[in-house]
Order: structure tokens, then sequence, then C-alpha cells
């Protein structure tokens, strides 16, 4: 069973000595400031699609640290014959075998409950989904929380922009005429950053919606790796060495460089320990769970030690095109993805000045958990 309490600790219960500043591309191109008349249209892009989802830092937005809470997994009650998500007539195309898929011909605003519990067991076995041509962007924005509520909690991003309003909706946003990316690569030779979402959280997302405001002509895919598999291709010798550890995640260094960038902090950062190897409360699967945003050390081992582990955990993620996806923006694209079971990065790979903006809804899910190893 999953633990149902937690411990955190504060930036001022843990020192932050211990940790280096931010380096990794993924904080390094965070945004924390909008040019207006961009927006606008007023500097020769069109004006952003949707302003009532541009970017806002409201350093007034003040949170406790969170609470504890009992997460319901749906995808437990799902059938898996998948009636609902997937009626006749649907379009479905496998990405890779064992991670990523294309949806054509659902509405998922539409789906009933029973739908959406498909929809989690579905997401959680495909890894990510690709929906297109979805309304999610069109609804009133208090509709999409809604609509993600039911999947667990809200997430509150202690650093991120968000619609005025709305402090629950983490946006990814990088304007018209942003030139910081032409900047970055003079010092930096890729955009990749692996990461789960906040895995910092004692209890991080699970199923994740990510929605698609305005995108480049070209450019600005996302990247997804099978963490599944990652762990299945590991020797059995090695996956029973990785049970019984933990690693500690921290999102100190996050919070740290909002606040030297002069941007937000909601809440005080905090450092969580979780199982290498947890596994998925719907699916039984064991997925590896560390990422080189947020994992910083292996409880209970030396520095060295650590260090050339997740080392080697960190390059099989990253070398293994062979249980990777890329998914493409379009207009009217929803993605869905379980954190639990995946990594992620964004690519910075154009420069035409186009805006890249887009909507992500984060449900809180369990504390991470393992099973005993068995071969």
């Amino acid at each position: 069973m999953a633990p149902s309490a937690t411990q955190v600790q504060t930036q001022e219960e843990r020192s932050t000595a211990s940790y280096s500043l931010p380096l990794g591309p993924y904080k390094a191109l965070a945004s924390s400031t909008l040019d207006r008349e961009a927006e606008e249209g007023k500097k020769g892009e069109p004006a952003a699609k949707y302003p009532n989802y541009l970017p806002t830092w409201n350093a007034d937005q003040k949170y406790p640290p969170l609470e504890p809470f009992e997460h319901y997994e749906h995808g437990k009650d799902a059938d898996a014959s998948f009636p609902n998500l997937l009626p006749e007539g649907t379009v479905v195309t496998d990405l890779t075998p064992t991670i990523g898929t294309e949806v054509r011909g659902i509405q998922l605003s539409s789906l009933s409950d029973a739908g959406k519990d498909e929809l989690a067991l579905f997401v959680a076995q495909r890894k990510v989904v690709a929906f297109r041509g979805q309304d999610f962007a069109d609804l009133p924005i208090a509709d999409a929380l809604k609509y993600g509520g039911y999947f667990g909690r809200h997430h509150i991003h202690p650093t991120s922009g968000s619609p005025e309003g709305y402090p629950e909706i983490h946006l990814v946003h990088r304007g018209a005429h942003d030139t910081r990316a032409e900047e970055f690569f003079k010092t930096r030779t890729s955009s990749v950053a692996w990461h789960s979402d906040v895995s910092y959280e004692a209890q991080p997302p699970g199923t994740t919606f990510l929605y698609i405001l305005d995108t480049p002509k070209t450019g600005g895919d996302t990247l997804f790796v099978d963490a599944v598999e990652a762990y299945n291709r590991l020797s059995p010798l090695f996956q029973e060495r990785l049970h019984g550890l933990n690693a500690t995640h921290s999102g100190v260094e996050q919070v740290n460089a909002s606040v030297l960038r002069g941007s937000i902090k909601r809440r005080e950062p905090v450092v969580n320990e979780h199982p290498i190897v947890r596994t998925h409360p719907a699916t039984g699967e064991k997925a590896l769970y560390i990422n080189p945003q947020f994992t910083r050390e292996i409880v209970g081992l030396k520095q060295e030690e650590s260090d050339a582990i997740l080392k080697f955990l960190y390059d099989h993620i990253g070398y293994g095109a062979d249980f990777q996806a890329r998914v493409k923006w379009e207009e009217g694209t929803v993605v869905v993805w379980d954190n639990r079971v995946t990594q992620h990065s964004a690519l910075v790979d154009w420069k035409s000045g186009q805006r890249r903006h887009l909507a992500r809804i984060t449900p809180q899910a369990e504390r991470p958990y393992q099973t005993p190893y068995a071969s």
C-alpha cells in the first residue's frame, strides 16, 4: 500500500548549500516576463490566439505547504476494451510499439465518467497519447479545470506563470520575438532536459494534460520516454539491486532560480524521498522514477556511488531512442501522459520568433511506492 502520510522539508529546514544552482536548460529558459505589445500583435507577429491564457506572475499568491490527501486511481475502474473512450470509427495510430499513440475522432470534453476512467487506464498503458481535433482550449478555463480535477487534486506550481485568476493552470509560454534561445545556444549544445513534472512533491502528478494554444509552424516538439520499458531493459540483477533504494528529489533550485530572476515563490520549496523503482497502481507496471532535473542523490550511498548510478540511469533514459516517442504539435491537440511512468523534454529548436504557448493541467496522484521485486 502507498503511504498516506508525507514528510516535507522547507528551504529553511534543509540547507540549500547541498545543492548547486540550476544549470539545466529546462530552468535556464523559464519565463517570468511578458512582452505585452508582441502578444497583442504590434511587433509583426500575429496576436496571441488565446489572450485569456497569457501568463501572469502574481507575487501576492502565497500558499501553505501541501497537505497529504487520499488519491483515488480511476484507471482501476476502467473497462480495458475502452468502449467509451475509443468507440467504433475512432482512428488510433501507435507512434511506437511501447510508447505513444495518436487518436482522432473523439472529443475529450464530451467523455462520460466511464470514458474518463478508460482514459486514465489507456494513457497509463500507452504512456502518452496525442488527441487531435480537440476543443479543450476553447472551453472556459474553469470548465477545463473541473474536467482535470476528476483525475486528482490540482497542483499549483510554485513558480510558473498562470492565467489571471487561475493559478492551477501551469503555462508554457515563449512569446513572439523571444530571442533567449539564440543566447542559450551560444553556450549550450542541446535543449533536451528530461524530467518528470514536479517530482519533488510528496504526491507528484499522475494523469497530466497539456494543450496547445499557439505553436510555431515547425519545431517545438515534445519528446517522451517510456520509464517502464527503461526499467525492463535492465538486467534482473540490476533491477533487484535498485529495489529498496530511495532518491531525494528537490524543488529548492527551481524556487531559487525564480527568486534570483525577480519572479515569484508561491510556496516554500520541498525535498522528498521517493523509490527509484515505483509501481503504477492501475497497471502494476514498474518504472524508473529518477530524473536529472529534480533528483539529487541516492539515499544511503556515498556521493561518488550515487553519482555513478544516477549518471548511468540518466544516460540509459536519454540514449534510449528505441523506447522514446516524439509528439508534434498542431492546432487542437491535447496531449495526455502519465507522469508516473514517463519523462519528457520540450525541444527549443526553432528560431523564427513564432510564439509557442501551451497550458498544463496537473492533477496530483498517490505518493510513489514500490512493490517487491519479482523476476
